[in-house]
């Protein structure tokens, strides 16, 4: 299917965008014209995918920061220097926020501020930097928030209290929580923000080459994903569903938050439950250190 609109003149903002989905988002907005801030956590891969960009679009508009968005006190000097950013720039609004950075820990690890790893990273870094960032998307008349789920969230559970405190920890099923938490907080951040110009879409990208888990330092992870990672699409293909999510003017009034391939999927049974959306939502201010207000 063939997006409508133009990203020409618009601002994006994709995490995760040193390599996989990200990078490849990151190449797709840039190559319609859109203005991209990529986020990195390390710096040698930046400058790699900036010396890739420079070949593939070597007048594309892209600036990166560094961030670990493990933690939050990172993530919102993040959202400073973007807003900073936009301002030397002279743009008043954020246009698109791309939440796609994410990680896979065999072991449970803690952050340096006491939260579980994969939450931390999966979930509340998105959930903070949208928060962090809502007096840039909101000022606009069209704004989109796109954060990359899985399909691995199906069949997943969630016991909100004990999120944090996961007993026994598997990977695979911190894993599927987290995954299972971008849908919702999607679900809840449109029913909180509805009449405003920001809506927020959940996206599984479905099998892809990516080294996600090869980042891991298990053994066992490394091997299981390099024999998965063999069966997926190029990130290329995903990417396409992002840009499809950023600029297509027909999906603003769509009652769908899970998309899949540029087309809606019906995500699994939690996924659809408003109580389990606005616990999460109360734990992750409680775990944010953020106010909670419901504007309903």
């Amino acid at each position: 299917m063939t997006p409508s609109g133009s990203l020409a003149g618009k601002t994006a903002v994709i995490t995760g965008a040193t390599a996989g989905i990200g990078l490849y988002s990151l190449l797709a907005l840039a190559g319609e014209g859109a203005n991209v801030i990529g986020v990195g956590r390390n710096e040698a891969r930046i400058l790699k995918a900036e010396a890739l960009i420079r070949e593939k679009l070597p007048d594309a508009q892209v600036k990166y920061l560094l961030a670990d968005l493990s933690i939050q006190s990172q993530v919102r000097n993040l959202a400073v220097e973007i807003q900073d950013l936009l301002k030397e720039r002279g743009i008043k609004s954020l246009d698109i926020l791309v939440n796609n950075a994410g990680v896979y820990a065999q072991h449970l690890t803690r952050t340096p501020e006491g939260i579980e790893l994969t939450l931390a990273v999966n979930h509340l870094a998105p959930f903070l930097l949208t928060h962090e960032l809502l007096p840039v998307l909101t000022s606009g008349t069209d704004q989109r928030i796109i954060t990359m789920s899985s399909f691995a969230h199906i069949r997943a559970s969630m016991n909100v209290g004990r999120l944090n405190n996961p007993f026994p920890y598997v990977g695979i099923l911190a894993y599927a929580r987290s995954k299972l938490a971008n849908i919702l907080f999607t679900r809840e951040f449109n029913r909180r923000m509805s009449g405003s110009p920001v809506h927020a879409f959940a996206m599984d990208p479905g099998l892809v080459n990516t080294e996600i888990a090869l980042k891991e330092r298990g053994v066992e992870s490394q091997i299981v994903w390099s024999f998965r990672r063999k069966k997926g699409s190029s990130p290329e293909i995903p990417a396409q569903t992002v840009l499809y999510l950023c600029r297509e003017k027909s999906i603003l009034q769509s009652p769908h938050n899970y998309w899949r391939d540029t087309q809606p999927k019906q995500p699994g049974r939690n996924a659809m439950n408003d109580r389990m959306a606005a616990e999460l939502w109360n734990l992750s201010c409680e775990l944010c250190g953020i106010q909670n207000t419901d504007p309903q």
